[in-house]
């Protein structure tokens, strides 16, 4: 009989399974908890929680270095608070509205996104106001209590102008629905926000910094180790592969999963079952740092 005290209930499934079909589903994405990620749940509960139609809503903006995690805690929110049916059967529900900047950001095509978010055709080209009007008119009928902005920092590719009237935009957003508005994106988001000396007042920044050594680091690499269908145990918050795991992947969770994922599939192919420094060395991964290396020597 196979110990599998190590996994979760459905890592333990799987890893009875042969070898070429737990390989076929290593992909699928899991949630890991960790400290700030449950920090910043609690948080968006809070916000989402508070009085409705409050005159002046508490606003937040999470920022990470990219592929750190921020995007997945969002939409581990979103799902928490799906759309649905209102109670008298007439009209949908959407309490948490998530929409990405524009990467062209226009406040027109920011009103697209949120159109078609809500699941209005596309197609009004009319007077600005009238689409502004129509947007909000939509957002209420839905029963919006929170809007999601990911990838802030794509304003900070727009004109001078540009960035200010999606930056009043947003103000206006929030005053005229009075919900909170949360906003996601790298260290430029921080920037764009900051530019604006009324928004800053409003949006509490909520950091999810690069990985370092620490009990931190430790309990995460515990808690993949329960998910990765390997039969043995890998042991991998200690030292050495704890801190091989840590260089390789650079500090972002997003690495950290990619490189335990291509490990935990290089295990397989030769037939093991834990992950050790070998197979680290020897799993399909490169970090950040070497990709952008490679792909720079090949341009030159």
């Amino acid at each position: 009989m196979v110990n599998l005290n190590h996994l979760g209930p459905d890592a333990s499934v799987l890893a009875m399974l042969p070898g070429v079909e737990r390989l076929a589903r290593l992909k699928m994405e899991r949630w890991i908890g960790y400290t700030r990620a449950n920090q910043a749940l609690a948080q968006l509960e809070t916000l989402l929680a508070n009085e409705p139609d409050k005159l002046r809503p508490q606003n937040l903006l999470i920022v990470s270095p990219s592929n750190n995690g921020k995007t997945m805690i969002a939409e581990k929110f979103h799902r928490a608070h799906p759309q649905r049916i209102s109670d008298d059967g007439e009209h949908e529900i959407i309490p948490v509205l998530m929409v990405q900047m524009p990467a062209e950001a226009t406040a027109s095509r920011f009103h697209t996104a949120l159109q078609i978010t809500l699941g209005t055709p596309v197609g009004f080209y009319g007077r600005h106001d009238l689409r502004e009007a129509l947007t909000l008119r939509l957002m209420r009928t839905v029963g919006v209590r929170m809007l999601i902005i990911d990838e802030l920092h794509n304003l900070l590719g727009a004109t001078a102008r540009r960035q200010r009237e999606l930056l009043n935009l947003l103000r206006f957003i929030g005053n005229d629905l009075r919900i909170p508005t949360v906003c996601l994106g790298i260290r430029d988001a921080y920037l764009a926000i900051r530019s604006d000396d009324q928004l800053e007042n409003r949006f509490h920044p909520l950091l999810l910094p690069l990985w370092e050594p620490g009990e931190e680091f430790v309990r995460l690499l515990a808690s993949f180790e329960t998910i990765l269908p390997l039969r043995e145990p890998s042991h991998l918050s200690t030292a050495p592969l704890y801190e091989l795991i840590l260089r390789r992947s650079e500090g972002t969770i997003g690495e950290i999963a990619a490189l335990l994922t291509s490990a935990t599939a290089a295990a397989l192919l030769h037939g093991e079952e834990r992950i050790n420094c070998a197979v680290i060395e020897r799993a399909d991964y490169h970090p950040p740092s070497v990709r952008r290396h490679m792909v720079e020597r090949e341009l030159r």
